[in-house]
């Protein structure tokens, strides 16, 4: 049985950087993940809402489809491009929309989530990407009661795209004391802190689902740094393995999930480290 803690924790981003997926690649690849052992960690299938009509072509050429295809769309562009993104998702029956990803420019986010209010259609749920240019924890009191969770940029394609561990833990206190639930997007590609061969100081996803746990129990910023910043596997597994499946499921109803390019290297890195038994992997 999956661990609460992973369960559908990993967005399949395939299609954007640094992947870069083709779409005719992406998608059979998600329909695999969900088919297969992996189909209780994987999430829904991200797609950016410019690239949503190419999606629908590759579908339509699909022999004997499982069912709708589980899609979350991302507006960069921000709240202008929500109403004809959810549109063109809603106009395709082989496609399901779950959810909307919206950026928000600096203290926009509760504009932004007035626009997802009246956009989404009902179990569909809104994110807000709140920008680091900005008051970050303004911009959550802005989302807060809202009934959309916060979107976080962790890495990207230069150093200054990746959040250091003050700056993560910043939002990640200020979300957790705010019960707003939150996701994440880039940079968390491996299960533990490191430091890439470019150079890219980089979070570990296993990092951030403790640190969330610590900031349930009221710890400070400065804790939740020194949390982000361990790169030893072994203690954040240990740590990760003395919550309750309570106490799990509490903090993936804060860190609901982060997009990733690659939904096998981060579930790769958990059997390694032990986090999850090679009995749940293919035979």
């Amino acid at each position: 049985m999956t661990h609460p803690l992973y369960r559908r924790l990993f967005d399949d981003a395939a299609l954007f950087p640094p992947g870069n997926a083709p779409m005719g690649e992406a998608v059979p690849a998600h329909r695999g993940y969900r088919s297969g052992w992996r189909r209780d960690h994987v999430g829904p299938f991200l797609v950016a809402d410019g690239r949503v009509a190419e999606l629908r072509a590759v579908l339509a050429r699909e022999e004997d489809p499982p069912g709708p295809l589980a899609v979350a769309v991302t507006v960069p562009g921000g709240p202008d491009g929500i109403g004809a993104a959810v549109e063109s998702v809603l106009a395709d029956p082989a496609l399901r929309l779950v959810g909307v990803e919206a950026a928000a420019a600096p203290g926009a986010a509760g504009a932004v989530a007035e626009r997802l209010t009246r956009h989404l259609p009902s179990g569909a749920s809104g994110f807000v990407e709140v920008s680091r240019e900005g008051d970050v924890r303004a911009d959550l009191d802005a989302l807060t009661g809202t009934g959309h969770s916060a979107k976080f940029r962790t890495g990207g394609l230069t150093p200054e795209a990746h959040p250091d561990e003050a700056e993560l833990a910043v939002f990640t206190a200020a979300a957790v004391s705010r019960d707003l639930p939150f996701k994440c997007t880039a940079g968390l590609h491996h299960a533990v802190r490191h430091t890439t061969g470019e150079g890219f100081e980089q979070h570990g996803f296993l990092n951030l689902l403790v640190a969330t746990a610590a900031a349930l129990d009221g710890a400070g910023t400065d804790d939740l740094a020194g949390i982000l910043a361990d790169r030893d596997g072994a203690a954040l597994v240990d740590a990760a393995a003395r919550l309750t499946p309570d106490r799990a499921e509490a903090v993936r109803a804060r860190f609901l999930s982060f997009g990733t390019c690659s939904v096998v290297e981060p579930l790769e890195d958990l059997v390694v480290l032990g986090a999850l038994t090679p009995e749940a992997r293919p035979h």
